[in-house]
Protein backbone atom coordinates (compact mmCIF):
# COMPACT_ATOMS: atom_id res chain seq x y z
CA UNK A 1 0.00 0.00 0.00
CA UNK A 2 1.41 3.42 -0.97
CA UNK A 3 1.92 6.32 1.38
CA UNK A 4 1.02 9.94 0.67
CA UNK A 5 3.99 11.12 2.75
CA UNK A 6 6.22 11.17 -0.32
CA UNK A 7 3.94 13.61 -2.06
CA UNK A 8 4.01 15.95 0.93
CA UNK A 9 7.81 15.90 0.93
CA UNK A 10 7.87 16.55 -2.79
CA UNK A 11 5.51 19.52 -2.38
CA UNK A 12 7.74 21.00 0.32
CA UNK A 13 10.80 20.69 -1.92
CA UNK A 14 9.22 22.99 -4.53
CA UNK A 15 7.66 25.47 -2.08
CA UNK A 16 8.55 29.13 -1.59
CA UNK A 17 11.63 28.38 0.53
CA UNK A 18 13.48 26.62 -2.27
CA UNK A 19 15.60 28.23 -4.95
CA UNK A 20 12.99 27.65 -7.65
CA UNK A 21 10.16 28.94 -5.47
CA UNK A 22 12.12 31.99 -4.26
CA UNK A 23 13.06 33.01 -7.80
CA UNK A 24 9.51 32.74 -9.02
CA UNK A 25 8.02 34.79 -6.21
CA UNK A 26 10.79 37.42 -6.45
CA UNK A 27 9.88 37.96 -10.11
CA UNK A 28 6.27 38.60 -9.19
CA UNK A 29 7.28 41.19 -6.59
CA UNK A 30 9.47 43.01 -9.10
CA UNK A 31 6.64 43.24 -11.63
CA UNK A 32 4.27 44.66 -9.02
CA UNK A 33 6.84 47.21 -7.85
CA UNK A 34 7.26 48.70 -11.34
CA UNK A 35 5.15 51.84 -11.70
CA UNK A 36 4.45 54.28 -14.48
CA UNK A 37 5.83 57.79 -14.13
CA UNK A 38 3.41 60.35 -12.78
CA UNK A 39 1.96 63.15 -14.88
CA UNK A 40 0.78 66.43 -13.38
CA UNK A 41 -2.65 67.79 -14.27
CA UNK A 42 -4.14 71.18 -13.41
CA UNK A 43 -7.83 71.82 -12.87
CA UNK A 44 -9.19 74.84 -14.77
CA UNK A 45 -12.88 74.54 -13.80
CA UNK A 46 -14.81 76.70 -11.36
CA UNK A 47 -15.48 74.44 -8.36
CA UNK A 48 -13.72 71.18 -7.47
CA UNK A 49 -13.42 67.79 -9.12
CA UNK A 50 -12.67 64.21 -8.14
CA UNK A 51 -11.58 61.73 -10.81
CA UNK A 52 -11.18 57.99 -10.30
CA UNK A 53 -8.37 56.33 -12.24
CA UNK A 54 -9.76 53.43 -14.27
CA UNK A 55 -6.57 51.36 -14.03
CA UNK A 56 -5.35 51.93 -10.46
CA UNK A 57 -8.68 52.82 -8.84
CA UNK A 58 -7.01 55.81 -7.17
CA UNK A 59 -9.07 58.92 -6.57
CA UNK A 60 -7.51 62.19 -7.65
CA UNK A 61 -8.98 65.22 -5.90
CA UNK A 62 -8.73 68.66 -7.47
CA UNK A 63 -10.05 70.74 -4.57
CA UNK A 64 -10.27 74.15 -6.25
CA UNK A 65 -9.56 75.98 -9.50
CA UNK A 66 -5.84 75.86 -10.27
CA UNK A 67 -5.24 72.71 -8.19
CA UNK A 68 -2.40 70.52 -9.44
CA UNK A 69 -2.39 66.78 -8.87
CA UNK A 70 0.13 64.10 -9.85
CA UNK A 71 -1.65 61.26 -11.67
CA UNK A 72 -0.28 57.74 -12.12
CA UNK A 73 0.88 57.32 -15.71
CA UNK A 74 -1.39 54.31 -16.16
CA UNK A 75 -4.45 56.48 -15.45
CA UNK A 76 -3.21 59.52 -17.39
CA UNK A 77 -4.63 58.63 -20.83
CA UNK A 78 -8.15 58.52 -19.38
CA UNK A 79 -7.68 61.60 -17.22
CA UNK A 80 -6.59 63.53 -20.32
CA UNK A 81 -10.13 63.17 -21.65
CA UNK A 82 -11.77 64.76 -18.59
CA UNK A 83 -13.09 68.27 -19.28
CA UNK A 84 -11.38 71.10 -17.36
CA UNK A 85 -8.19 69.11 -16.71
CA UNK A 86 -4.99 70.12 -18.49
CA UNK A 87 -1.75 68.19 -18.65
CA UNK A 88 1.00 70.55 -17.58
CA UNK A 89 3.86 71.19 -20.03
CA UNK A 90 6.93 69.07 -19.53
CA UNK A 91 4.86 66.25 -18.09
CA UNK A 92 4.07 64.71 -21.49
Amino acid sequence: MGCCGNRRLQARATGPGTAAGAGASAGVVQRRAATSPEMVFQYVGTTGLTVEGPITGKRYRFAAPGARVAVDGRDAPSVRGVPNLRLLPGAD
